[in-house]
């Protein structure tokens, strides 16, 4: 049987059983959203969803009863819909439905209704495409809203009155900006200008439905194609106003400084072609968030920003915090490397010492690769041949981190000499003084002054008592 729509040898059988099943139901079914337009945009997707006229729980457990090996079929009677997992897809199953809106609330008053209803209530044209799993139309596209042409044109466009849509549920906007972001359309017009006028309605939406949407932005091919959309359409000052602080050029005795807004827009950009990692792309997002507070201007030097990466770390908890992230190592990584990413940058000048290269490797850890290219990152210039002379720097600060490392191994390094062998040697009691010595031994280590090994940290923990005047007891 003919698809209008690309399908798997696996695919096809599964729907001719999701058929079969809605025959013997007497249910009308089809396949709708986000799997009919990725097919379409041969984009690989195992989500499938199904609306039927019908019970969705109901077709849910006549399918189940047709696979093998039966899965277990995942209910919500409240909301009428039934998940399955079956190998590697994941399938929902809900009835068709018509919904109204509260005004002070996203969510609806929903009531059973047909295909068309259901097509209605979709986001948008190219989401509110359905294929048909009936017998006198089988695989055939049912497109009402024209969303075939929206994918061709690659627009973004909602199918009612934009005003309705994002009056309704004001999480859309966020969600049309994160699909133009992922798949790089264009945003209609009128949709953008509808956007622009409901952004306050997004103050009913919880903090983690916008860092969900913000997230799927920041994890999008090209970050900032979603992140100038945020700003232009007056989302973004609502929703992260810290980020607002840095747009602009501020001018004084002719002289300007970037636009930190979309300087930091390319950093994102440029991280994200050589790498995925959620947390890297924030701390790339959040690396010049202190600058604002610490803009100052300097006669005869111009405008600088001292101290903008402490500040910035400082930040990055209360960023976290609002945003509802995790306040575990995640948190901890991005402030690392906000409070660090100017460290290397020092080490590309000439006759670095081996002390500062291992001070940055003891306080980077594990995380000097992330660090070292969220540095390279951070060139955003248009000079192509300054580009080159910073990347062939930031090499050269490599191979000299990779020397000092094979030959001192200071990164996550633990000290040769603990706090308990100082309180034993000398009987002493926790305090002060055992953390001076062990400090005094580490700089020593990183200084260069002494070997990384034991012999030679407990020889200087001997002399460097005596200024204590500390005897040993044993």
């Amino acid at each position: 049987m003919r698809f209008d729509i690309p399908v798997s040898p696996k695919e096809r059988t599964l729907f001719e059983l999701v058929a079969m099943a809605a025959g013997e139901k007497k249910m009308p079914t089809y396949i709708v959203g986000g799997f009919v337009r990725d097919k379409l945009l041969n984009r690989n997707t195992k989500d499938i969803d199904f609306v039927c006229i019908g019970d969705g729980i109901d077709l849910a457990n006549a399918l189940a009863d047709k696979l093998e090996p039966r899965p277990n079929v995942n209910f919500f009677k409240t909301f009428g819909t039934a998940q399955i997992k079956w190998f590697d897809f994941e399938l929902e199953f809900v009835g068709a439905r018509k919904e109204s809106y509260n005004r002070d609330s996203r969510k609806p008053m929903v009531a059973p209704g047909t295909l068309e209803d259901d097509q209605n209530r979709r986001d948008f044209t190219i989401n509110a495409m359905a294929i048909s799993l009936n017998p006198s139309n089988y695989g055939h596209l049912v497109d009402p809203f024209n969303g075939m042409q929206a994918l061709e044109d690659q627009v973004i466009r909602t199918p009612l009155e934009p005003g309705q849509t994002f009056s309704d549920d004001p999480l859309r906007m966020m969600r049309a900006i994160r699909f133009a972001s992922q798949l790089n359309f264009k945003i209609d017009p009128a949709t953008f200008q509808s956007i622009k006028e409901n952004a306050a309605r997004i103050k009913i939406i919880s903090q983690e439905r916008i860092t969900d949407e913000f997230n799927k932005i920041m994890l999008s091919p090209k970050p900032s194609l979603g992140l100038d959309l945020l700003y232009k359409a007056g989302l973004l000052k609502l929703i992260f106003p810290a980020m607002i602080d840095l747009v602009g050029v501020e001018m004084v005795e002719g002289k300007g400084h970037k636009d930190n807004f979309y300087h930091t827009l390319q950093v994102v950009d440029n991280i994200s072609k050589n790498t995925k990692d959620l947390w890297l792309r924030w701390a790339a997002l959040l690396h010049d968030i202190g600058k604002p507070a610490t803009k100052r201007f300097e006669v005869g030097h111009g405008w600088t920003f001292h101290g903008h990466d402490a500040v910035g770390g400082k930040m990055v908890p209360k960023i976290f915090s609002k945003f509802k992230l995790p306040m575990t190592e995640k948190m901890r990584f991005v402030k690392k490397l906000v409070e660090l990413h100017l460290r290397p940058i020092s080490l590309t000048k000439e006759n670095i010492t081996d002390s500062a290269i291992r001070r940055l490797l003891f306080d980077a850890g594990d995380d000097i690769g992330s660090l070292m290219m969220l540095c390279e990152a951070d060139i955003t210039s248009k000079n192509k041949a300054k580009v080159k002379r910073h990347l062939e720097n930031f090499e050269m600060v490599r191979s000299r981190l990779k020397e000092v490392e094979e030959k001192d191994r200071v990164r996550n390094w633990q000290p040769p000499i603990t706090g308990e062998l100082i309180m034993e040697v000398f009987n002493l009691p926790p305090g002060r003084i055992v953390g001076d010595l062990k400090n005094a031994i580490r700089e020593a280590i990183l200084d260069g002054e002494i070997s990384n090994n034991y012999e030679e940290a407990y020889q200087f923990m001997l002399e460097k008592a005596r200024a204590f005047n500390l005897t040993p007891v044993k």
